[in-house]
């Protein structure tokens, strides 16, 4: 992986701890597609929980693997703007329950009984992961003097 430009105040891996929404871009053959999804960030790759039944992105993973994955982190208030943006290759993975675990409590809790029912039993029927690992990563404080009060 490939770090063109990082002016972040903090590590990259904390930016990518906090619960936050990732956009994962596409090719498709109707056109370019996003995704927002959350995420999880081992170090060397993100992980995405990929449900197979009813959502459209895990086949583009198996046909266009080349994507690009955008983090930002925003507040209004404040004018704080950060940003990473990846590209990179998406493959369509088993499903891993660790892996899964570790993504879900990050915005969920370590409580997996208090956990929205759709989010307490996925298994590897009908659930896989994507794997999207980072070939360049650009990561960007563009913040400002926020004006807005909220």
């Amino acid at each position: 992986m490939d770090v063109v430009e990082n002016t972040l105040d903090t590590s990259l891996d904390d930016f990518l701890a906090r619960p936050l929404f990732c956009f994962l871009a596409q090719s498709s053959a109707s056109g370019p597609r996003v995704s927002p999804l959350w995420f999880h960030w081992d170090g060397e790759a993100v992980w995405l929980v990929a449900m197979e039944n009813g959502r459209s992105y895990p086949e583009r993973v198996r046909e266009f693997p080349e994507s690009a994955l955008a983090v930002v982190d925003f507040d209004p208030n404040s004018g704080g703007v950060e940003h990473v943006g990846m590209r990179g290759t998406a493959t369509l993975e088993p499903f891993d329950d660790g892996v899964a675990g570790r993504l879900l409590e990050a915005y969920l809790g370590p409580d997996r009984d208090a956990w929205d029912e759709r989010f307490r039993d996925l298994d590897d029927d009908g659930y896989g992961l994507v794997r999207f690992d980072p070939a360049t990563v650009v990561a960007r404080d563009q913040s400002y003097a926020g004006s807005l009060d909220r």
